[in-house]
């Protein structure tokens, strides 16, 4: 089965008054491109973190965040009344010499430099992580669920290509043995044209066998056809087959190209064109296969 590299995930855990969020996004990379955006708390299990990311995701560009949103409540301020009561003796003069009244002191006195500082000293807590821990791993797992969920759409859309290519292939054999006949009528009538001309008819016929041995395509029906089956038996394996996906897909572009060029006929060369516009399609979507 595929999987997308396209994908999201977020999850919110509480624990003591502080609510615990973990976000996860992925978009297509050839590689695991991963930024952090780690809460200071957490900033020494940065590589557990990153190492949890990697066995899950494998590729692609990935950008992780983990933050905190505490409670009002359980956030508390030291006074420094010290710092307060020299703050309030030097305006209190200052109004003074400057006839100045009406002046709320509380309002003004906390909102100066440093009166209130917070003097939490936070420490991880083993508890505190097997509850983030915790929630990293929902949040992978609902971005991988994401993925899985858009891989079974690549899947479904390539599948039809790959049908697709299929028919066309198959709709090119009417016009494939028709064409024989008129390239023998057509050289037969052309010689026909030449006043005395004279030819060998066996001659003509080995001629004419070379000549349509050359634009023959069967090899390359054939070989597109175990390029169609090796993809659909590619898309059924284990995810993590976009590169190979990839490389089967140009190699089908190759037997397709060898085809067109090989087509000297209207209808096989429309044909051939239908044939590269689907492939072109499962290239552009190939890239987001993880």
């Amino acid at each position: 089965m595929i999987q997308s590299m396209t994908g999201y995930g977020k999850t919110v855990v509480a624990y003591k008054g502080k609510k615990i969020n973990v976000e996860i996004k992925s978009l297509n990379s050839k590689q695991l491109d991963l930024t952090t955006r780690i809460a200071p708390l957490y900033r020494e299990k940065e590589m557990e973190i990153r190492q949890m990311i990697a066995e899950q995701l494998q590729r692609g560009k990935v950008e992780f965040a983990i933050w905190i949103e505490k409670d009002a409540t359980t956030e508390g301020a030291t006074v420094n009344t010290t710092l307060m009561d020299s703050y309030y003796r030097q305006l209190e003069g200052f109004a003074m010499d400057h006839n100045l009244s009406g002046i709320d002191w509380m309002q003004t006195l906390v909102r100066m430099p440093d009166v209130l500082t917070k003097t939490e000293v936070e420490v991880l807590e083993e508890d505190e992580w097997f509850a983030a821990r915790q929630g990293v791993r929902e949040a992978i797992q609902h971005l991988v669920d994401f993925r899985t969920q858009e891989g079974a759409a690549l899947e479904k859309k390539f599948a039809e290509k790959i049908d697709n290519i299929e028919r066309l292939m198959s709709s090119i054999e009417p016009y494939e043995k028709a064409r024989v006949e008129k390239i023998r009528s057509r050289i037969v009538e052309g010689l026909k044209q030449i006043p005395g001309a004279e030819y060998d008819k066996n001659r003509l016929e080995q001629e004419l066998i070379y000549y349509i041995e050359k634009l023959d395509i069967s090899e390359e029906k054939q070989r597109l056809a175990n390029h169609l089956k090796y993809f659909r038996e590619t898309m059924a394996d284990a995810p993590g087959q976009g590169k190979k996906l990839g490389f089967i897909a140009q190699e089908m572009g190759r037997e397709i190209n060898t085809t067109g060029s090989k087509s000297n006929q209207a209808e096989m060369q429309n044909i051939v064109v239908m044939m590269k516009d689907e492939l072109e399609q499962i290239k552009e979507q190939v890239l987001n296969a993880l």
